[in-house]
Order: structure tokens, then sequence, then C-alpha cells
């Protein structure tokens, strides 16, 4: 069994949060997670981002790093790197054969989630690296990331409405999950959060006697350029942003923020090293600017409102006068199609909708009718049943063409590109 099929295997057990499996794993294992320092990172949109921002600066400062990160794009190898380096497919079966012979005699099965994150412990400790970046999967307090009790640094980029399902049906009650990383007496750097959440954060920081930085966004200096201070004491930094979005202010300036909380711990990541690293990082699927039979168009995942409202920010930022957007959209039955269309949909907008392949995807034809109601005066709003013959219809006269509503979309947009290629 290769890498994909042993994964496949586990996939039927679904999503099944709780502690108890992945300690009992680790352990069989000889407890990795304990031989790896990491900065550990939960947030509704922009934990991604902030992973690669903090891996990119830490591997040009010399050191040997370690990113874990979910979903992938494309193929499973991408979620566990090395230096910006993706595990080979044979070393990635190698651990999950000897994950996997470790479960034997388990009183319950492990989940695939489960399973791909002690393989990354598993190839984090056995390659030394120096430090590790770890994105939660889904929460926090019970996600199988939450094993590190002494973690450099616990991040929460930021708390909206999503996978309300399972961490709950209102903001605070998703800040408690979220909140759920932060151990006692371990520093923390939290973006900027909505009230609501903000109230539950401080309160479980109080609590653990955290020492607490709350970051402010980046100034934007223009021409693609940012500087952040995180005080009156701290060396100013003046950075080169590659990823593209507003958000990323906040972003770049959350992963500074926790990098100049290392500083202070010892690690040596110099001004030069956070200037170069945030220059090049990359983060794929995420406001990229790429091409359809020639024909420029943008992708992103805006899988949530929060992110939506971001994406809809950016392309009325680029267009002075905005002119409308020829939508090529799928969104997967969980999430809150209601707002994610709110967000994006203006009156004049073309819609091309589509099934996300291989998912649990909401019907073309149902969220047409949705986007009907939210926004009636749509030039054009069609179902399709793939997404080649909706982009073929989309990238047709002048308008900007936009892929997004789900990132497995663009993990499949993306794929198919490369089986083309």
């Amino acid at each position: 069994m290769n890498a994909e099929s042993i994964l496949q295997s586990y996939q039927h057990f679904g999503v099944h949060l709780g502690l108890e499996r992945i300690h009992q794993l680790l352990q069989k294992l000889d407890n990795p997670h304990q031989q790896v320092p990491i900065i550990h990172i939960a947030g509704t949109n922009g934990k991604g981002s902030v992973c690669a921002y903090l891996s990119s600066v830490l591997t040009e400062a010399g050191y040997r790093v370690g990113r874990y990160t979910s979903p992938h794009l494309i193929d499973w190898t991408e979620r566990i790197c090395i230096n910006q380096k993706s595990i080979s497919p044979t070393a990635l079966q190698e651990c999950l054969e000897r994950v996997v012979a470790a479960t034997e005699n388990n009183t319950e099965t492990p989940t695939q989630f489960e399973i791909i994150t002690a393989a990354a412990w598993l190839y984090f400790a056995e390659q030394k690296t120096d430090i590790a970046v770890v994105e939660t999967g889904l929460g926090g307090r019970l996600d199988a990331t939450n094993v590190c009790e002494t973690p450099l640094v616990s991040v929460i980029t930021s708390i909206s409405l999503d996978h309300w399902q399972i961490l709950g049906p209102t903001v605070a009650d998703i800040a408690g999950e979220k909140a759920g990383i932060l151990k006692a007496k371990c520093p923390a750097a939290i973006g900027e959060l909505p009230e609501s959440a903000r109230i539950v954060v401080e309160k479980r920081i109080q609590e653990l006697d955290c020492p607490a930085t709350w970051v402010k966004p980046a100034i934007d200096l223009g021409q693609g350029f940012a500087e952040y201070q995180l005080n009156q004491n701290a060396v100013k930094i003046k950075y080169q942003l590659p990823l593209l979005g507003k958000i990323q202010l906040m972003n770049s300036a959350i992963a500074i923020a926790t990098l100049q909380t290392l500083q202070n711990q010892g690690w040596q990541i110099s001004p030069t090293a956070i200037e170069n690293g945030i220059a090049k990082t990359q983060w794929p699927g995420r406001l990229q600017q790429t091409t359809w039979k020639n024909r420029n168009i943008l992708i992103d995942g805006a899988h949530n409102p929060a992110a939506a409202i971001a994406l809809r920010e950016y392309v009325d930022r680029l267009n002075n006068h905005p002119s409308p957007i020829n939508w090529v959209i799928g969104i997967l039955a969980t999430k809150d199609c209601d707002d994610i269309l709110k967000a994006l949909l203006k009156k004049g907008d073309r819609l091309y909708l589509v099934p996300v392949p291989d998912q649990n995807s909401s019907s073309p034809a149902e969220l047409a009718a949705l986007a009907q109601i939210i926004c009636p005066e749509l030039t054009l709003c069609q179902a399709f049943s793939d997404l080649t013959t909706a982009l073929d219809a989309a990238v047709t006269g002048d308008n900007l063409t936009i892929l997004c509503g789900s990132l497995y979309l663009v993990g499949y947009f993306l794929q198919q590109q490369q089986s083309q290629a």
C-alpha cells in the first residue's frame, strides 16, 4: 500500500476529536512530539499563511524547520515539510507504515488525521528538526496536534464562524476551542478578534498566566511593502509582502511578533532573516494569480464567510472602479453557503456554479437558486456539472475570472493543471 491508500483506509472513521487516541499512539512511538520544540497555530483563517511566513523566516535564519499544515492542495506530502521541501512519497509511506503498526491492539482505531499527525511528529523527530511550525486541523482544544505541553509560542490568528457544527454555534464557543492550545505560562501571540472571542481568550490567558502579545496589523507602505514594530523598544521591520490581500498585513505581523518572542527566548533570528524570509514566502491557492488556457484567472479558497469577505475586499481594492466579476464557485455542503455568496456577489457579476469533486459538495443547482435570491441582479447564474466546462464558459470576455469557494476545489484545479503540464 502506498501513502495515499494507507490514509484512505482511515477516511471512513471521519472527524472524531479527542486526545486519548493520539496520546496512546505517540506513546507507542516513543513520544516523538516531546523531542521537537514547536510553535502551535490555531485560528479560523490565516493559519496557513502564518505557518508559511514562520517556516520561511526560520529557514532563512539557518534552522532546520519542520512545517505541518492541512489540508493539502494536490498531494499528502505537502502537509509535512522540512525547510520548505515536502516529505518524499517513500518517506511518508515508511512513516505511515510504522504509525499503523503502532495502532495494533489499540482499544480504539485512530482517525485519518491522527495517523498523518503522528507520522509528522515521527518524521520531524527522526530528521532532528530544530523547531516545528504546527497548524491545528480543527479547533484546538481536542485537536490531534494539541499534545505539546510547553510550546515555544501558541498563536491564534483569527476567530470567526466556521465548523460550527463541531466547535459550537457561536464565535465565543469557537474561541473557547481555539484557546485550548494555550498552555500555562507559555507565551502567546493573538491576532485581532471579535469582542466576544477576545473576552474568552483573555480569560483563558489570565487563568494560565500566559505572557500574551496582542498583535496589530502592519502598516501598509504601498507598492507591496509593509512595516511592523511590536512596540517602541522593538526593531522596526520593513519588508516586502509576497502574499496578496489586506489580510496579509495582519498575518505577517502575527508571524513577526511570534519571531520576536522566539528572539527573547534566545533564538538567533536577525532582522535581515525576517525581511528575506517573508519576501521568499510562498503559499499556493490563496489569492494566487494563474492562468486557464492562456487566460489570467485568480484562485482563492474563500471557504468561509470571513475569507470570502477578505477576497471581495481584495478584488474591490484591485479595481478602483469595480467591474463585474466572473465567479466560478463550488462550496462544501457543511459550509455557510448563504453568507459566502452574500460576501462575494454584486450586481452585474456572472456566476458559474460547480460541484467540488470527491467531496460532500453543495448542489450547484441549489446554490444557483440561493444565489438568485441573494443577488437577483446577477447578469448570469448557471449550474455546471464539472469545473472544466464552467471555466471554459467563464474566461470569455474581459471580466476578471475568480475560482473560489473551497480549498478542495482549488486543489483539484491545480491538480488538473499539473496533469496537463
